[in-house]
């Protein structure tokens, strides 16, 4: 029988890692990007598709796929992989970012967080407990714990009560994992760490959760407005402070530099809606920087976005095509633009795992650097 989740490291070159995670759906290679779907779509994408590209795993999003089309309903219809198609895993978050966003329209207590939709204006309750149902009837394979991510800009004691009601959470939400019956059988559930970029909460979240024990931890509370730099010097220490045998996943990050120096730093799990909003929005992602493809000098440009890119897209349309479909507003300007960012970042992740194994990493991310940064 096929394990329900397991991760064995490969190779490591400094503090970056090569592994596989095998779950009853498939493995996932790490480290590992993980397209976006939020609405049970990863946009102007087929499914097919983006496991072209390359990708071994994709996210669906609790909070909007709770509201819209309803939990219950896509569990009547099969659950998410048979509705949207996809036959492997799927990460699912827990809806604590996105309440987080929601600050005009929610209340936060012990028990969880009282909110008003978006959509409708209508009132809902995400506690730890519904959190892991929602997840539940969505099929998740890998179910992330319900948290409360705060701005890193906020006072520290602030921060503080937030990581710790966090953690009581999490262990609400072990608990009402493991009550799941068959779905806990089969699928696995990820802590996360909180303690924005302080080094001593992060520590102190970490122990908590290893306490509760899970068979991953993610990194949460970074990515939401404090910079790379910042960013990058709290992941010089929040890695290391998560079990090693366990993987890490380093939540809504990034552009390519930040997966780069995440890697870099120990992270083996990323999840970004950059490349395909990006597709949506004429940006390019290339070895050589980004490319905005409404600019004029594209216009008559018969190259490929990337001669270095392996994806359909590059191999048979051209600058000035690309250029063309986003000044007149056609959607397959878009589609075809996700589709190359998409490969863009599997072909990165490929490269990555690569210099791991070959022990060059280090190496690797200068030269990547150089060359991303010229632009």
């Amino acid at each position: 029988m096929t394990t329900r989740f397991s991760f064995s490291i490969h190779a490591t070159s400094g503090k970056a890692r090569t592994g596989t995670i095998s779950m009853m759906r498939g493995d996932i290679r790490t480290p590992a990007f993980m397209p976006v779907g939020t609405a049970a779509t990863v946009k102007a994408m087929k499914v097919e598709d983006v496991r072209a590209s390359g990708a071994d795993i994709i996210l669906g999003n609790t909070y909007h796929l709770m509201l819209r089309p309803g939990a219950e309903r896509i569990a009547r219809l099969g659950g998410l992989h048979r509705f949207m198609g996809w036959d492997r895993p799927i990460l699912t978050d827990s809806g604590g970012y996105q309440v987080m966003s929601l600050a005009d329209l929610r209340k936060i207590t012990e028990d969880g967080v009282t909110f008003a939709s978006h959509l409708d204006g209508s009132r809902h309750m995400l506690s730890p407990e519904r959190s892991m149902e929602i997840q539940r009837l969505l099929g998740s394979d890998i179910v992330m714990a319900f948290d409360e991510c705060p701005r890193a800009d906020r006072p520290r004691d602030e921060i503080a009560r937030s990581m710790e009601m966090s953690m009581r959470w999490a262990k609400r939400s072990r608990d009402a994992f493991d009550a799941g019956g068959e779905h806990a059988a089969r699928a696995a559930l990820f802590g996360i760490q909180q303690g924005a970029l302080d080094e001593q909460l992060r520590g102190e979240s970490a122990v908590k959760l290893a306490e509760v024990g899970f068979d991953g931890y993610a990194i949460g509370g970074l990515a939401v407005g404090e910079g790379q730099e910042a960013m990058f010097a709290t992941l010089d220490f929040a890695p290391g402070q998560l079990p090693a045998d366990r993987p890490r996943y380093l939540m809504g990050v990034g552009k390519p530099d930040d997966l780069v120096g995440a890697v870099e730093r120990g992270v083996d799990m990323f999840d970004c809606v950059l490349p395909t909003r990006s597709g949506r929005t004429a940006q390019a992602f290339t070895w050589n920087g980004t490319l905005n493809m409404r600019n004029a000098k594209h216009a008559e440009n018969l190259d490929p976005i990337d001669d270095r890119c392996a994806c359909p897209t590059c191999a048979r349309y051209s600058r000035a095509y690309i250029h063309h479909l986003h000044k007149s507003g056609e959607i397959l300007g878009a589609m075809l633009l996700t589709e190359h960012n998409l490969w863009f970042y599997q072909q990165l992740m490929q490269a990555m795992r690569d210099a791991i194994a070959d022990d060059r990493f280090a190496a690797f991310a200068s030269d990547f650097r150089r060359d991303y940064q010229r632009r």
